[in-house]
């Protein structure tokens, strides 16, 4: 069965690719850093009591339920962000230069 490509089946070259390294690699941190700002927001209005941080592995004051839905939804939103953030600048990056950085 014949993969389809997200960029109307064009490829992208090695240049592109080349080229969009440095893009990728600040959009990573950059939405690293967006997720965790969201994340912190979430949690500041979401957690009992309004807690400032969310629960820590080793912290022993919190159950292993509050532990494991914080870390679960820190990581959620850290791939959803990251995904947006990605694929925006993908786009972006087609649209400057008529070339899709991936595949």
């Amino acid at each position: 069965m014949a993969k389809k490509k997200a960029s109307a089946g064009k490829k992208s070259s090695t240049s592109a690719k080349l080229l969009y390294r440095p893009i990728g690699l600040v959009s990573g941190m950059v939405s690293g850093a967006l997720a965790g700002v969201v994340f912190k927001q979430i949690w500041k209005r979401a957690s009992p009591g309004h807690r400032e941080d969310s629960p820590k592995a080793l912290e022993s004051e919190f159950g292993l339920g509050q532990v494991l839905i914080a870390a679960a939804l820190q990581g959620a939103l850290f791939a959803l962000v990251k995904a947006l953030v990605d694929r925006g600048g993908a786009r972006a990056f087609e649209r400057a230069t008529g070339e899709w950085p991936g595949d």
